[in-house]
């Protein structure tokens, strides 16, 4: 029977965090799992998870405040899942999603869907992921300009199983907005198969305080230095991996 564990990574996140969970929980399996990396709150975040009382939720807590990337990775390390999905703490997953996504994943590795953008208050911004970023599979074009959105991801342990540990070039990468999505995005582009498709799937909160910002949602862009620094990091690392030297 397969298996499925959501990784979610968690930091101050009380005010959307029961919203989001609302809608993971319904669609999970008895022994399916959801692992909750908190990059130590010191909100109620923890304590609202908890209310929860759910056997299929596992809270795991870091002592001191991480990058976005390292808590996903610490969320990864502890997923026994066949299949991962990612998730932010503040977004919304509709009530089809699992059940979509795992129909594309037994052809496919990775499968990213679209989702739609709301605001704080949960109102639609208008467009959507795919419309917004012309989103679609392609090792070049998402290495110049990365389409992959974590929290529309679900993958195959056999691509986690080649993309831990996270390499030293994708951590020192993240001060360019270089994250774990792109990092399992062109890794998957590079060995395995993969597939966007056009169901909407998610709502995707953007909100000043988003626990892990992209190139997708900073309000200003980056210094072409910076972006091509981050950029010769990543292609260091997928070097690296797909050559099998690290």
């Amino acid at each position: 029977m397969t298996r499925i564990s959501v990784c979610m990574a968690t930091y101050n996140g009380e005010r959307f965090i029961r919203e989001q969970i609302e809608s993971i929980l319904p669609q999970l399996g008895f022994d399916d799992e959801l692992i909750v990396s908190d990059d130590a709150s010191t909100d109620s975040t923890l304590t609202i998870i908890r209310q929860f009382a759910d056997n299929r939720i596992r809270i795991v807590t870091n002592h001191s405040s991480r990058s976005a990337t390292r808590n996903f990775e610490n969320a990864l390390h502890h997923s026994t899942g066949d299949i991962i999905f990612l998730s932010d703490q503040d977004d919304v997953w509709f009530f089809n999603k699992v059940k979509t996504m795992m129909t594309y994943l037994h052809n496919h590795d990775l499968v990213v869907s679209d989702c739609d953008f709301i605001d704080e208050k949960g109102q639609l911004l208008g467009g959507s992921f795919f419309e917004h970023f012309h989103s679609n599979a392609g090792l070049l074009k998402n290495f110049v300009k990365n389409t992959f959105l974590g929290n529309c991801m679900a993958f195959r342990r056999t691509l986690l199983d080649r993309a831990l540990p996270f390499p030293k070039e994708l951590h020192e990468a993240t001060r360019y907005l270089v994250y774990q999505d792109v990092w399992l995005g062109l890794l998957a582009n590079s060995l395995f198969r993969v597939v966007f498709i056009p169901e909407k799937l998610s709502c995707f909160r953007r909100h000043a305080n988003n626990a892990s910002p992209t190139e997708m949602t900073v309000s200003s862009p980056q210094p072409l230095g910076h972006k091509l620094f981050g950029r010769i990091l990543l292609a260091i690392a997928l070097l690296k991996r797909v050559s099998n030297i690290a």
